[in-house]
């Protein structure tokens, strides 16, 4: 969507952006024209710190994931702004991953020449 562009436009530039309020303070993920918390429509579009923690994972099976030559490792990530998002785990065997484990953003190539944010233990 509209909202969310500025977030992949970074990533293709390997950048990890963010939104927060402009009025309350509050980070929101995704993206979003108003803040769930005080209903202000001035958000900003900010550097997100790109540490956080897993906060719970799985390996889809079926169907096979689009784009994938083996199935990725898909985690629910707690970022140290205090937002979660899904994104892929990286550089790690599935059995290695722990609760809480801590993780940092990276990002990886994608089709078309865009890249996305995983996230590799730190």
């Amino acid at each position: 969507t509209l909202d969310a562009k500025f977030f992949w436009d970074g990533a293709d530039q390997e950048q990890f952006l963010g939104q927060k309020c402009g009025d309350c303070g509050l980070f929101t993920f995704p993206p979003r024209p108003m803040c769930p918390q005080c209903f202000s429509l001035n958000r900003k579009e900010v550097p997100l710190s790109g540490r956080g923690t897993v906060h719970g994972w799985t390996i889809p099976r079926h169907p096979q994931p689009f784009g994938f030559k083996e199935s990725p490792i898909v985690a629910v990530i707690e970022l140290e702004e205090g937002i979660r998002m899904v994104s892929n785990v990286v550089d790690c065997a599935y059995d290695q991953i722990k609760q809480d484990m801590p993780v940092i953003v990276a990002f990886e190539a994608t089709m078309n020449n865009h890249k996305v944010p995983v996230f590799k233990p730190r």
